[in-house]
């Protein structure tokens, strides 16, 4: 049976922060889109064949073992007016950090059915533009960090119609040696 999964940056130290702040815009334009998500930064979202789960998890352990924890800040808030998106950015040093593991998981991944390159923690999406105005207008400063240590793979429910936690896979540290082409004679 197919299943639809998502990867993501997630950590439990954003997730009260954040439903706090979901919380207070619902209070003021009723439900959105994204209102009773988690705090999770998208990496990439799939559709596969339950049968392939296991594949998918030894790419996603294969690859996290490469990379090594890091601070990420998220700083600011800003919008897609376009999407109708409203949301919480990472500073510069998180974004260069953030992007190259969202690539390779990407690379890892193929097909996807929908991929981030731009890494942010959604508060709102597909908001009307006045509804957008009012998000940005209640929320004008933001100053959260978390320790990036892990991806996280997710899986749809749709009865519920949310993404829950089904696995994690650690960051190991242990970069890929470079492969060198060498002379024999």
């Amino acid at each position: 049976m197919e299943k639809t999964y998502s990867v993501v940056f997630y950590s439990k130290t954003l997730v009260e922060p954040v439903k706090k702040l979901k919380d207070f815009l619902r209070s003021k334009i009723k439900w959105y889109n994204s209102c009773n998500s988690e705090a999770h930064i998208t990496i990439c979202e799939f559709t596969i064949d339950e049968s392939k789960l296991d594949s998918i998890k030894q790419k996603l352990a294969k690859i996290s073992d490469t990379f090594t924890p890091f601070q990420v800040n998220l700083d600011h808030f800003d919008s897609f007016p376009k999407a109708g998106a409203f949301f919480i950015g990472v500073n510069d040093d998180s974004k260069n950090n953030l992007v190259p593991i969202m690539k390779k998981t990407h690379e890892t991944l193929k097909p996807l059915k929908h991929k981030s390159d731009n890494p942010h923690l959604s508060i709102g999406r597909k908001l009307t533009p006045e509804n957008l105005k009012i998000a940005s207008e209640l929320f004008t400063t933001i100053d959260l960090q978390f320790e990036c240590n892990e991806i996280v793979l997710r899986e749809f429910d749709p009865l519920v119609k949310q993404f829950f936690v089904i696995d994690s896979f650690k960051f190991g540290s242990n970069p890929e040696p470079e492969f060198v082409q060498g002379r024999l004679f």
